[in-house]
């Protein structure tokens, strides 16, 4: 594969103020977009889990310094940081956004942003509302991310195959010593309709078949509306079982709070890491996309930024 994502392999380096281009990208040369500027940088949005990402493209195709950091405040997530001496004023507040997935689609269909970087295509009704106003997105892969499965780290369950999960979800299989665990029901939790990870399930996990009104079945105990609030639940939740993309997982959530109450489970005897993502032996790889509109100007910055992205470079 030479689709390796910042999200499994750059990102894995950690080395901080930008210079994370060692490791698996030794040897490429960089080569960035000429005449770009923090003046003419494009509209960027994206979902929670590519915020990361969008700010260290803008970092490296404008030379700024930057490191990851936790937070100290709230729940202690991590983020990438900006050195404030070397970008304009608010430059990061109005030229990169994260709207979350779902807003981020709709802001680029009605024009409001100029490129966005998701986890997922446009769902059904996201096309829908583009048909209805004649527009039309370009959706091109440039990395991979992956859906991983969570459990309380109570729970004695260390792997469930492919099927077993769908059985889960599906209400077929409710207890989990159906699957070498404790005899508890299973409480599967979701997200909310037209998030990234939901989406990320219906499709990569669920095959896009045999849930109809999934959402709907469900009540708001079941349904969690942040990624964030995923790891809370699960603590809450002995018995419960719900998903998040591996970066998200992996480097903004760390050793955040809540992180503590949860583990993350094999699929098929396969753990999701560096490796079984670039190889996509794990069963459940994510293609993460720049999006534009199809009517975006060949000539503009945004198209320029677009194309690079599918670079060595930009892949790097």
């Amino acid at each position: 594969m030479n689709r390796l994502a910042f999200f499994t392999a750059t990102f894995l380096s950690l080395i901080l103020f930008a210079s994370c281009d060692k490791d698996d990208n030794e040897g490429i040369e960089f080569i960035g977009i000429e005449g770009i500027t923090a003046e003419n940088f494009p509209i960027l949005d994206g979902s929670t889990s590519t915020q990361p990402l969008n700010y260290m493209i803008a970092c490296k195709l404008l030379d700024y310094r930057y490191e990851w950091r936790s937070q100290l405040w709230g729940n202690g997530m991590w983020q990438v940081e900006v050195n404030r001496e070397d970008a304009p004023e608010n430059f990061f507040g109005m030229r990169i956004k994260t709207s979350q997935t779902h807003n981020a689609i709709i802001n680029l269909i009605d024009g409001n942003v100029e490129i966005i970087t998701s986890a997922r295509k446009m769902s059904a009704d996201e096309k829908e509302y583009a048909q209805s106003l004649g527009v039309s997105l370009t959706e091109t892969p440039v990395a991979l991310d992956a859906l991983d499965f969570l459990l309380n780290k109570n729970n004695p369950v260390h792997s469930l195959t492919v099927k077993q999960v769908q059985d889960i979800y599906l209400g077929t299989l409710t207890n989990w010593n159906e699957v070498g665990g404790a005899s508890n029901a299973i409480k599967p939790l979701i997200r909310n309709a037209n998030s990234g990870s939901q989406e990320m399930m219906k499709e990569i996990v669920m095959n896009n078949a045999g849930m109809p009104d999934w959402e709907r079945a469900y009540s708001d105990e079941e349904t969690i509306f942040s990624m964030a609030a995923v790891y809370t639940e699960l603590g809450a939740f002995p018995n419960g079982i719900c998903f998040t993309p591996h970066y998200y997982k992996e480097y903004i959530v760390r050793n955040a709070a809540g992180s503590d109450n949860v583990k993350t489970i094999a699929i098929n005897g396969i753990t999701s890491n560096k490796n079984s993502i670039k190889d996509q032996s794990y069963p459940f790889v994510a293609e993460v996309y720049v999006s534009i509109r199809s009517d975006l100007d060949k000539n503009s910055m945004a198209y320029k930024l677009y194309e690079w992205l599918q670079t060595a470079s930009g892949k790097a």
